[in-house]
């Protein structure tokens, strides 16, 4: 079972609406995928709240992982597509997920997890901060913990960074996000120096950095995989190609596949991902390859 915490939302773009948030397109691609996943966010006791609660019934969600706030609304991203489909967002503040409550934990005592999924954007808030790193803190020596930084401007906090490094077994960033690292931390150069450096100053085991044109590249277990980016014909958007990455990312190292093909296929459906408008497929044949 993969436990994924964090955010749920509405993407606004232009005249079109799509549910999202990185933490829920990790969980809908995993489950897609085959994967067991409990999803925990919040949402608003509001139209856009009970949409998506239908939404996530639709796909065979657990909505009794879904907390209901009556006092905040259900979180929206107004997103701005550049001339290269590449996204810029504006976050609703004090959403309904920034409260959300991890202090009760079925999904922990009922079984353990294999995989926690988190990042930074949940933790924007001291409350979210505090909730998120003690449930990391008692998720269990088994569990895999999967970081994918996501980090939005201005939404970040030195502390949240270092806090969710340390916990993470699994890092997913992109080069911005190492760029910021290196400069709070004074990192070393090259990139792969640095790389090196963020895995043995906060103990990662599996650092796996996106790098937009120039592909991707993992290193795990002494092991360096690039793969260069796929060439991809009818690219719409790129919202939601690293959550994509992530999820196959994950798939593949929790099934044990050879790290190269791993990586080949996370990179294989990030790519596919930017042919189609926003995060989520709705021909559920689109995972078949990956099943």
């Amino acid at each position: 079972m993969i436990v994924v915490i964090g955010e749920i939302l509405f993407d606004i773009i232009g005249d079109r609406k799509r549910i999202g948030g990185a933490p829920f397109n990790f969980a809908f691609h995993l489950r897609q995928i085959g994967h067991s996943v409990r999803l925990i966010t919040r949402v608003g006791d509001d139209p856009n709240g009970r949409e998506i609660l239908d939404i996530l019934r639709a796909h065979h969600f657990d909505v009794d992982d879904i907390q209901i706030d009556k006092a905040h609304p259900t979180g929206v991203v107004n997103v701005v597509l550049d001339h290269q489909g590449v996204p810029q967002f504006d976050i609703l503040s004090d959403a309904a997920y920034d409260h959300l409550d991890l202090t009760s934990k079925p999904h922990i005592e009922d079984r353990a997890p294999q995989m926690v999924y988190f990042g930074t954007l949940v933790q924007r808030t001291a409350a979210g901060f505090d909730q998120v790193q003690r449930f990391l803190a008692q998720a269990g020596p088994a569990a895999i913990c999967f970081c994918d930084l996501n980090l939005r401007p201005p939404h970040v906090q030195d502390h949240v960074v270092a806090a969710s490094l340390r916990h993470a077994d699994i890092l997913k960033l992109n080069t911005d996000e190492l760029a910021f690292i290196k400069a709070q931390w004074d990192g070393p150069e090259p990139i792969a120096e640095l790389m090196a450096w963020v895995m043995q100053t906060f103990k990662v085991n599996t650092l796996a950095l996106t790098r937009g044109d120039r592909g991707s590249c993992v290193v795990h277990a002494g092991q360096v995989v690039e793969i260069p980016l796929a060439a991809t014909e009818g690219v719409v958007d790129t919202v939601g190609a690293g959550d994509a990455y992530a999820a196959v990312l994950a798939a593949g190292m929790l099934r044990g596949l050879p790290l190269q093909r791993t990586v080949a296929m996370a990179a294989a459906f990030a790519a596919r991902i930017c042919t189609i408008p926003g995060a989520i497929p709705s021909d559920p044949h689109f995972y078949d390859a990956l099943r």
